[in-house]
């Protein structure tokens, strides 16, 4: 569970601090060439903002969570790690699409507010990078708490942490370029990863749905690897989590698996093009 705490917290960090990059380039550009640094401040307040909706947004869940009996906090965290899921899928889709013209769209859009003195432009900009992904953040990182037991606040914290330390160390590696390591291998990397990510909280929240008994099929296991990989040695429960794998898989989770990967291959399908972005 902490190592999904982690690659969570790393992709999102990552993809916030690709577009506050951006931004903070094109702005860095602007002043050298025109003597004007406001943007700068209307970036960095945009920045607070967001993040300040995303504290809000992760309070909002740990508040909700009290309002709920035993059975309904069953309900409720199964829809959390299942809405979890959805999202991950959408970011994946989101960036498969966009990734090539992220860059272009944004700068352009930046220029269009330069000309017109609308430095409001780059604060929403600010704004809705870092809400959008510390947002989805917060969903997660309560989803994979949602799908897991024995597992301590402060644990969390500290993975969380270093997650983000690991994205900041990830984008200088990437601004240093092709020689260390593309953003094309990144965001193919990532993408497999948290894909996989998906799937394994898919799978926890079908299990918790059977469990409430809303899913009525046959729990009988289809089949049995637990002599190759035990799902509950801590090797197999570290790839149960990272993949959702499962050792002795029930009809559920087999109709779950076929229905998500060929909805996923449908909707990558549809994305196609999008590609590496470096951070001028």
């Amino acid at each position: 569970m902490l190592w999904q705490t982690a690659m969570i917290v790393w992709r999102e960090s990552v993809e916030a601090l690709l577009v506050i990059g951006i931004l903070h380039a094109w702005l860095r550009h602007e002043a050298a060439a025109t003597g004007n640094n406001r943007g700068t401040a209307y970036m960095w307040g945009g920045v607070i903002a967001g993040l300040l909706v995303a504290v809000a947004l992760g309070a909002v869940l740990v508040f909700s969570e009290g309002l709920f009996g035993d059975e309904g906090q069953d309900y409720f965290q199964a829809g959390m790690v299942l809405v979890a899921a959805v999202l991950i899928v959408q970011m994946v889709v989101w960036m498969r699409k966009h990734g090539r013209t992220l860059k272009k769209d944004i700068t352009s859009g930046l220029s269009a507010a330069s000309r017109k003195e609308q430095w409001w432009g780059v604060f929403t900009l600010a704004l809705i990078a870092v809400a959008r992904e510390g947002s989805e953040t917060a969903v997660f990182l309560y989803g994979s708490l949602a799908s897991a037991t024995g597992v301590s606040f402060w644990a969390t914290m500290l993975t969380a942490a270093l997650g983000f330390a690991a994205a900041l160390a990830t984008y200088f590696l990437l601004q240093l370029g092709s020689r260390v390591f593309s953003w094309r291998h990144f965001f193919v990397f990532t993408e497999v990863m948290l894909l996989l990510l998906a799937f394994s909280l898919l799978l926890t929240g079908v299990d918790r749905l059977s469990g409430l008994g809303l899913i009525p099929l046959p729990s009988r296991a289809l089949w049995d690897t637990s002599a190759l990989l035990s799902d509950s040695s801590p090797v197999g429960s570290l790839v149960s989590a990272l993949t959702g794998y499962r050792a002795r898989p029930d009809m559920s989770q087999l109709l779950a698996a076929l229905l998500y990967w060929s909805t996923v291959a449908i909707l990558l399908r549809g994305g196609r093009g999008g590609q590496a972005v470096k951070v001028a």
